[in-house]
């Protein structure tokens, strides 16, 4: 397996303009977004995650989209293709499609709305794991899935050989050490909190899954290498420029905030799709005032 850690961004999916039901997909904008990341030092990207609105696109668009970016990136930097779904019959198809499309990993996140039991996660997680033969990286969001896969589910699947690692986005981090204990100094620690990010990967985590580098690629990947080298005042110093990002990325739901700071920043067009909607007028300064006060510049 390729080499992850780092700086990994959530990529947006980008849009045409508009708030609807089928908002067409914006390949010229993929593509800019692609140039966009690996110019200012992004370590790898996920596609169609929950940031690149998964849950809105269907089958033939998700896979198309993951396609499109392993042609983009052209084996510069990793890619992840987010492969995940409440059905096990789903997420094997999907994982399947995705590692004929060439990427180096697959992100599946635990089913959500089923509430599975943690015996449910596990022969879930097994199941795809044996039915395709391709680095997989485990998603726990309870926040999103409304079921938190505990660090002894974790362990029982690290010892499944493709299996190779986690994006736990509690943002607790006593999961980190929990996990390290039981699955191994080996096993593949990747944060999905943003805000905990820097102190994640100071305590030993190996990078960020982040929605927060899709609009500051370039300090997030200081700031992990800086992390990664041990050097926490420095890394410290930096992440503060970015906590307001951090925080008011999410002051609704994720993406709305970051597809509205990508389209600010020139980079794609106002598009979402429903049931999500544009950023709200009444936030639209606070995530301004974030992005200026990371020395980011956006459209008035």
């Amino acid at each position: 397996m390729r080499t992850i850690s780092g700086s990994i961004v959530a990529l947006v999916t980008p849009m045409r303009p508009g708030v609807e039901a089928e908002t067409p997909l914006d390949e010229r904008a993929l593509a800019r977004l692609v140039e966009f990341h690996i110019e200012n030092g992004t370590d790898g990207i996920v596609a169609v995650g929950t940031t690149g609105e998964s849950a809105t696109l269907d089958e033939q668009e998700h896979l198309a989209t993951i396609r499109r970016v392993v042609e983009l990136v052209a084996g510069r930097i990793p890619v992840i293709a987010g492969t995940g779904a409440n059905s096990t019959f789903e997420a094997i198809r999907l994982t399947r499609h995705a590692k004929s499309a060439g990427v180096d990993a697959c992100l599946l996140v635990t089913p959500y709305y089923n509430k599975p039991t943690q015996e449910g996660l596990y022969l879930h997680h097994k199941a795809v794991a044996e039915a395709v033969d391709i680095p997989q990286i485990l998603y726990n969001v309870p926040s999103r899935t409304a079921c938190d896969m505990q660090p002894e589910t974790v362990a029982r699947l690290a010892k499944l050989a493709n299996i190779v690692g986690i994006k736990e986005a509690t943002g607790d981090l006593t999961r980190l050490a929990a996990i390290r204990e039981r699955c191994g100094q080996d096993f593949l620690l990747l944060s999905g909190d943003d805000a905990t990010a820097c102190d994640f990967i100071l305590q030993g985590g190996h990078g960020v899954i982040s929605v927060t580098a899709n609009v500051a690629p370039k300090l997030m990947h200081e700031m992990c290498v800086l992390a990664q080298g041990g050097d926490a005042q420095a890394a410290h110093a930096l992440d503060a420029k970015l906590q307001p990002l951090h925080r008011d990325l999410f002051v609704e739901a994720n993406p709305i905030p970051v597809k509205w700071a990508v389209e600010r920043m020139g980079l794609c067009d106002a598009g979402i799709r429903l049931p999500l909607t544009w950023l709200s007028a009444g936030r639209q300064a606070v995530v301004r005032e974030a992005l200026t006060h990371a020395g980011i510049a956006c459209r008035a």
